[in-house]
């Protein structure tokens, strides 16, 4: 690690222009010798990181985890070149890692910047989520830590054309967040050419403005001038969060490259990275530092303690009910636990939680992006962060919940209303595709609960569970079917009828549990035995249960769930029997194959073919006909629920 002329810059803007040109030096060096990377895109914002970090950020550099450090995020995550030259510039990254270490497998200098380092909060890359994640750690900062931290995040301009960046001005606007101030590097050039609005800087002003920040606009390559915008951004004069347009060339230092559209995400060849470094002034070795943060730690949160919700066997309770009472119960018992919503709190219960902690509630309106994202940001800062919405709505953020799982970041996520159980509202709020989004996410775990009791005690698990998690609800009542002492554990399963004779088993989750039972009487009266398996946890799924009945049965399974038949519960669960398959298994896969309409949750489930009745008809035709997939199996095309 170089130590050599370590010191405070202080007021030497001379200091800062030399530091600018090491970073510039260093995005090429480390571009070039990767074989790829951004350094024209790293070079247009040196001057301003130069600035900041000598001046304005916070930061005690030793201890990346201390409270009271302000907090830098690269929402324009492609200029890694420029953030690791800035590691280097502060004494924490060597030469050596920087040059040999940048973009090679196994190293912790990934393409984009990525949590792998300690000084990285949350990964960026995916344009338009580093200023939405700013804006959960910015809440926290305010309304939860109440440290006088301050978010910096650097953008780009191409990423202004993402919906995601509006959502983000807008709730920092909401909630008065003047500890962030995001710095856009508007250097006009894109990927392919020049970004929408090039550079005409009073239209970005115009809009940041109309969302409610404060725009300042800067020659981004003027250091005195980036340093005074820096000092009044701080201040935040105005009580908005600001918005700081810096008009900049892109490559600039290199005359060969500046403001040309033909250098974007390409290293410099060897020879010309040679001309460039030269006409920079050569390497550099400065290891320089900023001020130190303020003093202080987190604000106590007080948890007053709450019983945990407790349901009588038969009593119908909506399991999205039921989530609302087990949040509000564990927000008493547990002062990290916090809130977001998508303004459907009274449809999803969240809003049970609003009204027992509203200090810890945080709506974010119809933004379902900024919803995981702040939820994402919060979590950085050590909260347990639970959002809700509309299971539909959810699939609106899918990228944010994969970058979350890049990042690491605990999500607890409820998506509500699934299926089509939900009725007369349509198939534009069916969720029909959130278990395959939600099972497709690296680490997560997904959870269907059927009934009150196991969804209190999932939510409960969930505050301890690390990664993505999440937990579908209905939107039906139905009845309670354990009693209050029933264990669940994230991987399990429960077995609701079983008997040492059973014909065939009967897979179901959330609604299709009540209607596998329906089938199961059914069936009963008719002389044939049937096992019901509430599969309760989709991912990680009780693969063990599943093979155990599966042999005891014959082979013969049923899986009936209310999703389309790519990648939910159905699909889990064929996986985990194909581990070990019986030589006779035989597997019938109802699913909603077609696309729904307005009806009755009754009708919705019937004409789909996941309700009691063609559950029961599945286990008939299994029992009585043989194999659907399987040695020698015969499907029934003219069978909508037939694999």
């Amino acid at each position: 690690m170089p130590t050599a002329n370590h010191e405070n810059l202080g007021p030497d803007l001379s200091r800062i222009a030399e530091l600018a040109a090491q970073l510039r030096v260093d995005s090429i060096r480390s571009s070039t010798s990767a074989g790829s990377g951004h350094p024209t895109s790293s070079m247009s914002a040196a001057d301003l990181l130069a600035v900041l970090v000598s001046r304005h950020l916070r930061y005690d550099w030793d201890a990346p985890g201390l409270d009271a450090n302000d907090h830098l995020i690269f929402s324009k995550g492609h200029a890694s070149p420029l953030l690791y030259s800035v590691f280097k510039a502060v004494g924490v990254v060597s030469d050596e890692e920087l040059i040999t270490g940048y973009r090679r497998f196994g190293q912790r200098l990934q393409g984009h910047p990525t949590p792998a380092l300690p000084w990285v909060d949350v990964a960026t890359g995916s344009l338009g989520q580093g200023l939405p994640d700013g804006v959960g750690i910015a809440l926290a900062g305010k309304y939860l830590d109440r440290l006088p931290y301050r978010v910096w995040v650097l953008c780009g301009d191409s990423e202004f054309a993402e919906g995601s960046i509006w959502e983000a001005l807008d709730k920092a606007s909401h909630y008065g967040l003047t500890n962030l101030i995001t710095i856009v590097d508007v250097n006009r050039l894109g990927q392919r050419g020049e970004t929408e609005l090039g550079w005409d800087m009073e239209t970005y002003a115009r809009r940041v403005e109309a969302f409610g920040a404060q725009a300042i606009i800067i020659d981004g390559h003027e250091l005195d001038v980036i340093d005074e915008a820096f000092s009044a951004a701080a201040e935040s004069p105005k009580d908005k969060p600001v918005v700081i347009l810096a008009k900049t060339v892109k490559g600039k230092g290199f005359a060969e490259v500046e403001d040309s559209p033909d250098w974007h995400g390409k290293p410099f060849p060897p020879e010309m990275a040679e001309r460039a470094i030269a006409e920079l002034g050569g390497e550099r070795t400065l290891t320089l530092r900023g001020p130190l943060p303020e003093g202080g730690s987190k604000t106590a949160i007080n948890a007053p303690g709450t019983a945990l919700p407790s349901y009588k066997m038969g009593e119908k309770i909506a399991t999205r009910k039921a989530y609302g009472d087990a949040l509000a119960a564990l927000g008493g018992n547990d002062a990290t636990v916090v809130a977001l919503d998508g303004e459907v709190g009274n449809s999803t219960h969240s809003d049970e939680f609003a009204k027992a902690f509203p200090d810890r509630f945080f709506e974010m309106y119809i933004a379902e992006q900024q919803l995981i994202a702040a939820a994402a940001g919060l979590s950085t800062r050590g909260y347990k962060a639970f959002a809700s919405t509309f299971a539909a709505f959810l699939t609106r953020a899918s990228d944010f919940i994969r970058m979350g799982s890049i990042s690491g970041v605990d999500l607890r996520l409820c998506g509500s209303h699934s299926g089509v159980e939900i009725g007369a509202d349509g198939p534009s709020q069916m969720a029909l595709e959130d278990l395959a989004m939600m099972r497709a996410v690296h680490g997560s775990t997904v959870l269907y609960p059927a009934d009150a009791t196991s969804t209190a005690a999932l939510v409960q698990s969930m505050a301890e569970t690390p990664g993505i998690s999440y937990l579908r609800t209905t939107r039906g009542a139905y009845p309670v079917l354990y009693g209050p002492a029933e264990q669940f554990p994230v991987g399990g399963s429960k077995l609701l009828r079983s008997s040492g004779n059973d014909d065939v088993t009967l897979i179901g989750a959330g609604v299709t549990l009540h209607e596998a039972l329906k089938a199961a009487e059914i069936l009963a009266a008719e002389g044939i035995q049937a096992r019901v398996v509430d599969c309760y946890s989709i991912k990680p799924i009780d693969t063990e249960t599943l093979l155990t009945a599966a042999g005891e049965t014959q082979g013969r399974i049923v899986i009936a769930e209310d999703h389309h038949p790519e990648g939910g519960m159905g699909s889990a669960a064929k996986d985990a029997l194909l581990v070990a398959p019986p030589s006779d298994l035989s597997i019938a896969h109802l699913a909603v194959r077609g696309m729904p309409g307005s009806g009755t949750g009754q009708e919705l489930l019937a004409w789909a073919g996941i309700d009691a009745q063609h559950i029961a008809e599945a286990a008939r035709h299994l029992v009585k006909a043989g194999t659907l997939i399987g040695p020698g199996g015969a499907a029934l095309p003219e069978k909508p629920w037939a694999s």
